[in-house]
């Protein structure tokens, strides 16, 4: 059944969907809003990373119908792409859609495979921003992983945020520590990344991506060495995050 297209705009539905559930937990935030109006219809958007199987076991609980839509950047680690199907199989996700960039713009942007070396913006733009912008034209939210501990950048992180006046994120692990994620991955016995053991807490293209020493943020091995913390696909009031992030912005 299709479900109805919300009419009033996103920061008013942003807004009254925070309001209802600021007191509610990740799998309230899941089970009641996904069927709220004032949401529409979602995807999940999952990297398939570190710490992906906890949201990703979530919605194959409570609501196995939603879309998982995973990016293949062709530049993903082996371990990935194989986690990646162990979950789907050991899940039972029905609905996984793999999306990436048409060969055209790789061929046009990218062609030798190396823009990831002095132009990581651009690499990520054309390998997962363009891609998901497609993927989720079709939607009115969709589900994130984020959470508020990963990094500063995050620290204010909602359950809901408005994407301009296009979409609603949906972040129901906003409020989970590391401590939570452990125990729900140890409780239900869910598999693990094969990377975490080989320290990797947070895992995205091979190229751009390498082991985090003790005592370092969790994301520290992401474009280690620049003041690049997103990728793009995540916005802060509004704009896409491709780059340094000052304390403005982020608040």
């Amino acid at each position: 059944m299709l479900r109805e297209v919300p009419q009033a705009p996103v920061a008013e539905r942003v807004a009254a969907l925070n309001g209802r559930y600021k007191h509610h937990g990740a799998t309230a935030v899941l089970e009641h809003a996904l069927k709220d109006a004032d949401l529409g219809r979602v995807a999940l958007v999952s990297s398939f990373g570190a710490e992906s199987v906890v949201l990703l076991h979530l919605v194959s609980v409570i609501a196995p119908e939603t879309p998982v839509i995973f990016i293949d950047t062709r530049m993903l680690f082996q371990e990935t792409l194989d986690y990646q199907r162990e979950l789907a199989d050991t899940l039972h996700l029905c609905d996984i859609r793999t999306i990436r960039a048409t060969q055209p713009r790789i061929a046009f942007e990218d062609p030798d495979g190396t823009l990831n070396r002095y132009n990581t913006d651009a690499c990520c733009a054309v390998r997962k921003v363009e891609p998901l912008e497609r993927a989720l034209k079709h939607f009115d939210g969709w589900i994130t992983g984020r959470k508020r501990y990963q990094s500063g950048t995050r620290a204010a992180v909602e359950f809901f945020e408005a994407e301009d006046d296009r979409r609603i994120k949906v972040n129901p692990l906003a409020h989970w520590g590391r401590e939570d994620l452990e125990d729900y991955i140890v409780n239900n016995n869910l598999p693990r990344h094969p990377l975490v053991a080989r320290g990797y807490p947070s895992i995205g293209c091979e190229p751009c991506t390498s082991p985090v020493a003790e005592g370092e943020d969790p994301r520290a091995g992401r474009w280690r060495g620049s003041a690049k913390t997103e990728c793009g696909i995540h916005f802060i009031n509004g704009r896409a995050v491709r780059g340094p992030v000052n304390k403005e912005d982020a608040a």
